[in-house]
């Protein structure tokens, strides 16, 4: 338990970048911090920071010690997860890692589903592209990620995917507004706002428009909040594109929500998924399971 605040100490000095700030963070002298440090390096054997003319930062030897830290305190927090669900009191913390689609509806739906049985259980949710979720995953700063296509998956392990075709947002009066189905095309006479280039639904636009006869998207503005978008077709009679999972089940007054044709733009698919021969918290994992039964009862 004892090293479990040294852990603590040397995350603080790593992401400080250097003693002095990590002890000012930590509202604790510098010279005790510098002491509590030498004397882990000495019990542990190595050096584990490179001292700089202008702080500190992890050696190799650190880089392994952190991975350790943070695998030693995932696993302690799985074990108190699982001696609480032995006295069948369910309590833990579960960390989520996702695409910003999972933000408005699904996530806070499914987060309080699961509270009203296990109140003792504290959630954490963050926003990240598809860049960021398997380093979330691979520091343990995140049990558990739902993200639309990460590009990277070397060591993602997915536990479902589903398909969402992607969606075209626009005010009850605009011309398309009407059609069944949208195709691309129209889409691209009319003005039309985008997310970034980090998100799915902007490469699958753009991967559709190069078998168009459109030299390449032109959007009138472009946002990394679908809240933003949605937001701004109410303002101008434009176009936005977003995944349904992140619209109101409910709908939204004054906006129509039209699938595009999948002739003309693939579908997306999103992943559930963890680390790769990572064993969940019980809390987590019985989080996941209830995800992967309300990502199955989707229809979209």
């Amino acid at each position: 338990m004892r090293h479990l605040q040294d852990f603590a100490f040397i995350e603080a000095v790593m992401r400080a970048g250097s003693i002095r700030k990590a002890a000012e963070d930590m509202n604790i002298t510098a010279s005790a911090l510098n002491r509590r440090i030498n004397r882990f390096e000495e019990e542990f054997g190595y050096e584990i920071f490179e001292r700089l003319p202008r702080g500190v930062r992890l050696n190799p030897a650190g880089e392994l010690m952190l991975h350790h830290i943070r695998s030693q305190r995932s696993d302690f927090a799985r074990l108190q997860s699982q001696v609480a669900d032995l006295s069948g009191v369910r309590r833990g913390h579960v960390s989520i890692a996702c695409s910003q689609a999972l933000l408005p509806y699904f996530l806070p739906d499914q987060i309080a589903r699961y509270r009203d049985d296990h109140r003792g259980v504290t959630f954490s949710v963050n926003a990240r592209d598809r860049l960021e979720v398997e380093r979330e995953l691979s520091t343990f700063s995140s049990d558990i990620a739902l993200v639309f296509e990460p590009r990277h998956v070397v060591d993602f392990e997915v536990v479902l995917s589903v398909t969402q075709p992607v969606f075209g947002i626009m005010r009850e009066d605009h011309p398309l507004a009407s059609e069944s189905e949208l195709r691309l095309r129209d889409c691209l006479h009319h003005p039309y706002v985008l997310p970034g280039a980090a998100f799915a639904v902007r490469v699958l636009l753009e991967t559709a428009v190069k078998r168009t006869n459109f030299e390449r998207l032109t959007p009138i503005a472009e946002s990394e909040s679908f809240d933003f978008m949605r937001h701004y077709v109410l303002q101008e009679n434009a176009i936005s594109f977003q995944f349904p999972i992140g619209l109101n089940p409910k709908g939204t007054p004054g906006l129509v929500a039209l699938p595009l044709s999948p002739r003309d733009v693939e579908p997306g698919n999103l992943l559930l998924g963890q680390l790769r021969g990572r064993t969940l918290p019980v809390a987590s994992a019985r989080f996941v399971q209830q995800l992967a039964q309300a990502l199955v009862a989707q229809n979209f």
